[in-house]
């Protein structure tokens, strides 16, 4: 019997139609079972965990990582989803009718943002961080870039009066 969160026969009698099928034989070793490597793919997926800390009992990560990048490129793997998302939906156990959007971040590498003060977390998790984080990221400064001008006459060029340094 399977896991709770791994493929039950059923899930399973869905998706695997949906994959290319291995090559048998030839030189090499054996190809890993589809079916266990599937359930490794789903467990990366779910946990959001990094793929050299796949469980022992999946295949190796490097199969599981090769086949997952395999399967996106065919485009099975979206189409191994939708199947079972529409068998949940049919079920009753997805309701897509509620989504939820998840607008946190983490910095990917260690000292990307060298300017962050590093002591406490406070400092790192603060609300005025986050606004900032949102105002100089790229996708935000395109969007504040000045646009042109709604007229076609140009802007004027007469010289404007000098900054006050005092404020």
């Amino acid at each position: 019997m399977p896991r709770r969160e791994e493929l039950t026969d059923e899930q399973w009698a869905l998706v695997e139609p949906l994959l290319p099928k291995l090559k048998q034989g030839g030189r090499g070793r054996p190809p890993r079972d589809t079916r266990a490597v599937m359930n490794g793919i789903l467990w990366i997926l779910r946990s959001g965990a990094r793929w050299k800390d796949l469980p022992e009992r999946f295949p190796p990560y490097q199969t599981c990582h090769r086949r997952f990048q395999q399967w996106v490129r065919a485009g099975a793997l979206q189409a191994a989803l939708k199947a079972l998302a529409e068998h949940l939906r049919s079920r009753g156990g997805l309701d897509l009718s509620e989504c939820f959007i998840d607008a946190s971040f983490a910095v990917a590498k260690k000292g990307a943002l060298a300017w962050v003060p590093l002591s406490g977390a406070r400092a790192r998790n603060s609300w005025q961080l986050r606004t900032l984080m949102v105002f100089l990221s790229p996708s935000t400064q395109k969007l504040l870039r000045p646009t042109r001008r709604g007229s076609s006459s140009p802007r004027s060029r007469t010289a404007s009066p000098e900054p006050n340094p005092c404020g």
